[in-house]
């Protein structure tokens, strides 16, 4: 994009972890928020925790499983700001367990909120990305090309994930809409029940993420970066 001032950004998930780190950064070169999330108390307040000025961040509730609900995310986010510019599809939950142990809700609701919930995320924000000629970032992980043990709903909405996002690169790119998947390995966030302390200090950071989310944005229009993977440089012992 040429320039990022006053754009509008909407991030899924952007109540804490990955999108909150990049509500932040992109709040600090001057991009107008919008996140959302399930619990909107829960919404206001990491939004009120950026900034008080509702010109430049507004706390919405969606649940992104719902189509429904992602498209009146977007209608408030143009009633409210004007337009759509960029979309970060972040919402996401992992459940780890065996197969024989792996419930049927916990793998529809994983994969209903990482893969179909990012389906909802784009369709709702389609014809406002067409007219901004905007920018869909979507949060996949590394997992969505390295399998792991107790990881089968998980691995399957990431692998799921990435080769949505890539397909939709070649069919957005006429009509000037830039795609890309970011696939961080481990950050230092509350997913999985994590309590983050001294002990995360050697994953990525979500500010991390931000920087990444706002390299892209600022990159010459010219080039697509489509696929990024990202890993902490050291890992831990």
């Amino acid at each position: 994009m040429q320039t990022l001032e006053n754009k509008v950004v909407y991030i899924t998930g952007g109540s804490k972890g990955i999108g909150l780190g990049i509500a932040k950064k992109l709040l600090s070169i001057g991009m107008r928020i919008a996140i959302s999330g399930r619990k909107i108390d829960t919404v206001k307040q990491a939004a009120k925790s950026l900034s008080n000025d509702d010109s430049k961040i507004i706390a919405i509730e969606s649940d992104v499983t719902s189509h429904e609900s992602e498209s009146n995310a977007l209608k408030e986010i143009i009633k409210h700001f004007g337009q759509l510019d960029v979309l970060v599809a972040n919402a996401g939950v992992g459940y780890f367990a065996p197969i024989e142990n792996l419930t049927f809700d916990e793998w529809n609701n994983t994969i209903n909120t990482n893969l179909t919930g990012v389906f909802n995320s784009v369709k709702a924000s389609l014809e406002s990305l067409k007219k901004s000629k905007g920018y869909i970032i979507t949060i996949a992980s590394l997992a969505g090309a390295n399998f792991f043990e107790n990881g089968s709903a998980y691995n399957a909405s990431k692998f799921g994930l990435v080769g949505f996002t890539q397909a939709i690169m070649l069919d957005l790119r006429k009509h000037n809409i830039k795609v890309t998947t970011i696939m961080p390995g481990s950050v230092a966030t509350e997913f999985g029940n994590n309590e983050v302390t001294d002990k995360d200090a050697w994953k990525i950071q979500p500010e991390d993420i931000g920087d990444i989310v706002a390299d892209v944005l600022n990159m010459n229009p010219r080039t697509l970066p489509s696929k990024i993977e990202v890993r902490p440089s050291k890992p831990s012992k």
